[in-house]
């Protein structure tokens, strides 16, 4: 069976000399070409990718198997006498009683070959060179806490909880240092085991070489590397992808002399350990870079270390930004980066240092005296109700200066009223056309208004119209992820119909004298992420909660009207800048990925 298809075509005429001159060649390149993860990942790096040392790691394995990586020597035992000892042993081990006799394997067909091989090697199933034993099946109470070692599939990539067995079980059953194993169900692929002796569980396949002597154990381990991802992709099932032991058994497996399978490992080891010190080069290059743009932008809560969110004022953070602006293509290139570039604008916003003050505008503290009053008159009139004093916010609370013409107070403060929707039982889908739907918090997860992000009415109940959303309406969700819990956007002012809110969305009307989309950046700055991380409640890192009155009680910098409409201008026009640098790095990111791809098709011999 041939589960590498079209993948390996035609050797080339590229001598393993060649090859170590494009891999060494372009080391810049490798370490250069990385990928920004749509979502933050673990390790070290976040949501970079090091594409290119990735795609380096998996030619070397590639060029190991296809025989490109080392110098054939004329004078080695070829492959065919090598297997030739190894049927004979099959033989004798069957004869002996010791294993059973293997069933018949098909023919490798010419079209199964994917690739011509070097001299000297020879095309065989994986099954002509190994066993490959099922490991057992296990109920709930034999698994205990004390004994012999279980090893499960989990244990090799996720998991540290460990189960043990006391059961006495033949010898295939059990596995010990230095065995070759491979994963096959969910997650995928091979281990030289290097515990000690532990029973190994059924979707753990243990691989006994017939030749320990001239057979490496650590070629085949490389062999199953390269070819995982098509081992996976051939397996079957629905529910958990799976690879079944006759179609593992019939891999076609391109088999060098026993002296070459040495040669081809060292070098393995060799370039691998190369992988890992780019990859440490990297690691402290990303973490120099982030150091250097924490400096010059500051630290959003501590403004006395960085430069930029230091500045007193406005005219200095023109000054300071024009300094680093100089340098964009050097600081912001990383998507870490240019978020911390986007977090700063923000909070150099609702400081009060993005734009210059304007001694004729209205203060901040007749706005709160005029929604103080417009909010009686709608009590009085029964339009809304009363709602509960917030607590006065005392300067020594504050979290950081305001010019003089601001005032610090509660959200609350400037709201009218505030409501959140209903969430009835959905269909699993979005609304059909013309249909009602109930948005889901990922409408107003992401900076900007999803109303694609809905569940579908079911026709037998009636909508709840007073629900609507509607333009310019002001949205935060009250339940979501650590991250996203309490993320706000504002409704553009077309918007689609027979939208309702859900009881995870809270609709908050603020007073007349408010610009909303300055409220919309605060909420989403730095400094009101962290309080609500301190207020979300919740046992789950994957849902946290917010009340209503914990969003009412944010405390809140508040800017005469004008210059709140001046704030939101400015961010505007430098968050287009920051998307468009973003843009721009995608862009060489897809470059350097195509570039490192051109290497790697022109080393394999694939056109």
């Amino acid at each position: 069976m041939n589960v590498r298809e079209s993948k390996l075509t035609s050797a080339g005429e590229i001598g393993s000399a060649d090859v170590s001159g494009l891999l060494i060649d372009h080391l810049d390149l490798w370490s250069g070409a990385v990928t920004t993860r749509s979502t933050a990942g673990r390790g070290r790096h976040g949501k970079i990718e090091l594409t290119g040392i990735k795609k380096l790691r998996e030619l070397i394995l590639e060029l190991a198997v296809r025989g490109k990586l080392v110098e054939q020597d004329p004078s080695d035992e070829p492959a065919g006498v090598l297997l030739e000892r190894i049927a004979e042993e099959k033989a004798r081990l069957v004869k002996e009683g010791k294993i059973k006799k293997p069933k018949k394997l098909p023919e490798i067909t010419e079209e199964e070959k994917p690739f011509e091989l070097p001299e000297g090697w020879q095309w065989a199933r994986l099954s002509d060179v190994l066993r490959v034993i099922n490991g057992r099946a296990y109920k709930k109470h034999e698994m205990l806490q004390e004994g012999t070692p279980l090893l499960r599939v989990g244990n090799l990539f996720t998991s540290n909880e460990w189960y043990y067995s006391d059961l006495q079980l033949e010898d295939d059953k059990y596995i010990d240092h230095g065995d070759l194993i491979y994963a096959w169900s969910a997650s995928f692929g091979p281990f030289i085991w290097d515990g000690g002796k532990a029973i190994y569980h059924y979707h753990i396949w243990k691989l006994e070489l017939y030749d320990h002597l001239y057979t490496s154990k650590h070629f085949l381990y490389n062999y199953l590397k390269a070819v995982t991802e098509e081992i996976k992709s051939s397996g079957s099932g629905i529910a958990m992808t799976h690879m079944t032991k006759a179609k593992m058994e019939e891999l076609v497996l391109p088999f060098p002399p026993p002296k070459e399978q040495q040669r081809i490992v060292e070098k393995i080891d060799e370039l691998m350990a190369l992988c890992d010190r780019l990859e440490q080069q990297v690691g402290d290059q990303l973490e120099a870079h982030e150091v250097l743009v924490d400096t010059l932008l500051g630290s959003l809560f501590k403004p006395a270390e960085g430069s930029l969110t230091r500045s007193t004022d406005a005219a200095e953070v023109v000054e300071n930004w024009a300094r680093i602006s100089e340098h964009f293509d050097t600081l912001f290139t990383t998507e870490a980066s240019i978020d911390k570039l986007k977090q700063t604008i923000l909070q150099l916003a609702v400081m009060g240092r993005l734009v210059e003050q304007d001694p004729n505008d209205e203060p901040a503290i007749v706005l709160l005296d005029r929604i103080a009053e417009e909010k009686a008159r709608l009590v009085n009139e029964g339009k809304i109700k009363k709602s509960k004093v917030a607590p006065e916010s005392q300067e020594e609370i504050v979290p950081f200066k305001i010019p003089g013409r601001w005032k610090w107070c509660r959200l609350e403060n400037i709201t009218l009223y505030s409501e959140s929707g209903w969430s009835p039982q959905c269909n699993n889908g979005p609304r059909s056309e013309g249909n009602w739907g109930v948005l889901k918090v990922s409408a107003v997860s992401w900076g900007n208004f999803k109303p694609d992000e809905n569940k579908g009415l079911p026709k037998n109940l009636a909508p709840r119209a007073e629900l609507e959303v509607r333009p310019s309406d002001f949205l935060i969700s009250r339940a979501n992820t650590a991250d996203l819990v309490a993320r706000s956007v504002v409704v553009p002012t077309t918007t689609p119909e027979k939208l309702m809110l859900s009881d995870k969305i809270i609709r908050v009307v603020f007073s007349k004298y408010i610009h909303q989309p300055y409220v919309n950046i605060f909420n989403n700055s730095q400094y009101a992420r962290e309080y609500y991380s301190s207020v979300a409640g919740g046992t789950s890192h994957s849902m946290k909660n917010v009340s209503r009155s914990q969003i009412n009680q944010l405390l809140t910098p508040l800017p005469p009207f004008d210059e709140q409409v001046r704030i939101c201008k400015a961010v505007e026009n430098m968050l287009f800048l920051c998307e468009a640098i973003r843009k721009k790095l995608h862009s060489l990111e897809k470059l350097k990925e195509e570039l490192a791809n051109g290497i790697v098709r022109k080393a394999s011999g694939d056109k």
